[in-house]
């Protein structure tokens, strides 16, 4: 058994900056323009080196756990990655995709508000429905079908996908953070609750703001504010009243219905000019269908045909997501493997936890539960009724695999980097660092969530990583530790637009693998803003409402 050590230099700043190491070395690699996989490498071993040599982690367990890691990169994440852009392949090549896009097209054509419906609202859904990268996957290859460039449509994506995700895959992060915290499940969601819906109004602004300006932002106010408050309310009330599961599918539908009937009766005023500046009697036939002479009439056949592949992924996500699904699937096919040389051989101490909590290190192999099997056979089954046999299928299947070979190898060596800074404590001692600001801590406490998820990935790993630590640290200072937990989970989510496995996602759905430097630069300053208002709003919380 060996225990973790926070401290090996005994001087907390000089060791957690060495700690910090692996993520600055990889972070700022990246903004030099190195390809993701290449940075991650570098990461990675720099993370073996520190923990081996000066955090005392064990040389065997330090191997075992890059191996768990590259191989929870590639189940469940890799595998949905994989599955989820075979199904766009195949919606795409059969033509349907440009059907989709001119449906998108026909509620509205000014591509400020297609942001809007697709990344903010449709990216909410699929957040809530599956989580992990599917919604950056569907929601940036759309954008880009609809005419935005790559990277943009990559960092509007990643920006979108923020207020969903601390109630994303059917709550999953929420019930994580009460596993780890033992406190109430439903005041935890109730926090969270008074906390993302302000970001909820605020970000469709700024995803406007960041692709048109202000100017914009003027022009689409009614529409922007009916979209954030349409999801806000929501939000709020089933995140307090009902608890975390069905949170974002709640609030996303809510907010998908909304916009889109606000828009057939609504204009920007430039395309009211324009219905003006037409012949009257073309410009009454268009005021009686509410569409401009551009929209497309599309047979209903045709329609629902492009549509019915994502409506079957997004049944298959649904029911993968269930909690009963995934404990019968389990049941028939898991495979359950300790990690020889990890599995309780690696404990965390205090201060991270209140007392000494073996680590455990089981790798799962749940392929039948997992969301990329649903995707599957989701694009299988759409495959089929889109036309395609099965030889087509395996062909297109193949292609798939040869274009996100590369962002597979970079999710693997992430998450052997991230699975390397947990179980040897590296994340642990940057975490430790966060207790040290005091009557700061509000503020600094939600930037550890953020940390959190910049490292994992996953607003559910963060929860675990930092969860006991943020009540433990609360209760000492004389802070709610419901707040706090709720503020890892809140400051999180910022997080998640910087995170190298989600940016890998957006390329890889784009086809802009090799970007990331791009697309990181395009997102961090306002991952950074949002994350330090995030923990403005706690401090707030905790000394003025508290």
């Amino acid at each position: 058994m060996w225990s973790q050590t926070y401290n090996p230099l005994g001087n907390q700043v000089f060791s957690t900056l060495v700690a910090s190491l692996p993520l600055v070395a990889m972070m700022a690699l990246i903004f030099l323009r190195w390809k993701a996989y290449r940075a991650a490498a570098v990461g990675l071993v720099l993370a073996l080196l520190i923990s081996t040599t000066v955090f005392g982690f064990p040389v065997s367990a330090a191997a075992s756990a890059t191996l768990y890691g590259a191989a929870f990169g590639l189940l469940p994440i890799g595998w949905l990655v994989l599955n989820m852009i075979f199904l766009y392949r195949l919606t795409e090549t059969s033509g349907l995709f440009k059907v989709v896009q001119a449906s998108i097209t026909s509620i509205t054509e000014d591509k400020r508000l297609q942001l809007l419906l697709v990344a903010f609202c449709f990216g909410a859904f699929f957040e809530g429905a599956a989580g992990f990268g599917a919604p950056v996957a569907v929601t940036s290859a759309m954008l880009m079908g609809l005419g935005f460039p790559s990277l943009q449509a990559c960092g509007l994506a990643l920006l979108a996908n923020t207020a969903p995700v601390a109630f994303g895959s059917i709550g999953t992060p929420v019930i994580a953070l009460q596993g780890v915290t033992g406190l109430d499940m439903i005041e935890l969601s109730a926090t969270i609750g008074t906390q993302l819906p302000w970001f909820s109004v605020l970000i469709p602004f700024w995803l406007v703001w960041l692709y048109a300006g202000f100017g914009a932002v003027r022009d689409l106010f009614p529409a922007i504010f009916v979209a954030g408050v349409s999801f806000a309310v929501p939000q709020f009330l089933v995140a307090t009243y009902h608890g975390p599961w069905l949170v974002d599918i709640v609030a996303a539908l809510c907010s998908i219905v909304a916009l889109t009937a606000f828009l057939r009766f609504w204009k920007p005023a430039l395309q009211r000019s324009r219905q003006r500046s037409q012949h009257p009697a073309q410009h009454r036939s268009q005021q009686d269908t509410g569409e401009l002479s551009t929209a497309i009439a599309i047979p209903r056949e045709q329609l629902i045909r492009a549509w019915q592949p994502w409506v079957i992924m997004t049944i298959a996500v649904f029911i993968w997501g269930m909690p009963q699904t995934k404990v019968l699937f389990d049941s028939i096919s898991a495979i359950k493997i300790p990690i020889p040389l990890l599995h309780n051989a690696v404990q965390r101490v205090p201060p991270v936890v209140p007392v000494p909590v073996i680590e455990h290190a089981v790798f799962s192999f749940n392929w039948l539960s997992a969301a990329g099997t649903g995707i599957f056979f989701a694009a299988l089954i759409a495959g089929r009724l889109m036309g395609f046999s099965f030889r087509e299928l395996a062909s297109e299947y193949r292609k798939t695999f040869k274009i996100v070979r590369l962002s597979l190898l970079t999710i693997a060596t992430i998450l052997a980097l991230g699975f390397v800074l947990r179980y040897s404590g590296l994340d642990a001692a940057l975490g430790v660092a966060f207790v040290q600001t005091g009557v700061f801590y509000p503020l600094f406490g939600t930037l550890l969530g953020w940390l959190g998820v910049m490292i994992t990935g996953s607003d559910t790993s963060a929860n675990v990583l930092f969860g006991s630590l943020q009540r433990i640290t609360a209760e000492q200072l004389g802070l709610s530790a419901v707040l706090m937990a709720a503020a890892n989970s809140s400051g999180g989510v910022m997080g998640k637009m910087v995170n190298i496995q989600s940016i890998v996602v957006a390329g890889a759905a784009t086809g802009s693998e090799g970007q990331e430097s791009g697309i990181l630069r395009f997102v961090f300053w306002h991952s950074v803003i949002l994350a330090f208002l995030m923990g403005a709003l706690v401090m707030l919380q905790a000394y003025l409402v508290h």
